[in-house]
């Protein structure tokens, strides 16, 4: 296992130019997922958010700014609650090392913590919850074992699909009781992508 890297602002912006990527592809995907336990916007609101976003950070010079750049960009484009909770991931993360050039594995890791520390009070969920945190828990519990940002992203997608298997807690996928049982959280799944997107940017070859 390698060890983790840290984080450039051109690996900054790589990780949101991917994450578009990744989106886009993956917006039917998400659309598809939401339907079955949201409102089935989860798809296009997260390829507007994304897309804002990597075309916010053009002039960031940073990877706080960068994180900010695209933490505004979510607020503003993205409705219901994924843009809020995105954009306090982001914007928390942004505010761990806001004047350094680069950021070291420990910054990284710092900011990744920060995030999910704002996921977890903005949306008042817990992990096991069927919500974007557990696709970020397992990530980061990867994270602190001494696992890289490989590990970090197939942690992620492991927590994604062990969603399947919980009844969601909260969000509108709550309403649903048992039958939200057996469907992917979308949330969890565009979080994967998102680590994904970190893995591909900043963490080397698979």
């Amino acid at each position: 296992m390698s060890e983790m890297s840290g984080l450039t602002t051109e690996q900054a912006k790589a990780l949101f130019e991917r994450f578009r990527e990744l989106i886009d592809s993956h917006a039917a995907e998400l659309t598809e997922l939401d339907a079955a336990i949201g409102d089935a916007d989860h798809g296009s609101g997260m390829q507007r958010g994304a897309q804002a976003a990597a075309e916010a950070i053009a002039s960031a010079d940073t990877p706080a700014a960068v994180f900010k750049a695209a933490a505004m960009s979510f607020i503003s484009k993205v409705g219901g609650a994924s843009g809020p909770l995105y954009g306090t991931a982001f914007l928390r993360a942004a505010g761990v090392q806001p004047q350094a050039a680069e950021w070291s594995a420990e910054d990284l890791r710092a900011a990744l913590h920060a995030g999910y520390d704002g996921l977890k009070q903005r949306g008042g969920a817990e992990p096991g919850d069927k919500t974007m945190l557990d696709a970020w828990q397992p990530a980061l519990d990867a994270l602190d074992s001494g696992g890289d940002l490989q590990a970090a992203a197939q942690a992620a997608a492991q927590g994604r699909n062990a969603t399947a298997d919980l009844i969601a807690r909260k969000g509108r996928a709550s309403y649903l009781g048992e039958r939200a049982r057996g469907h992917i959280d979308p949330g969890a799944a565009s979080s994967a992508l998102l680590f994904q997107a970190l893995a591909e940017s900043a963490g080397g070859p698979a």
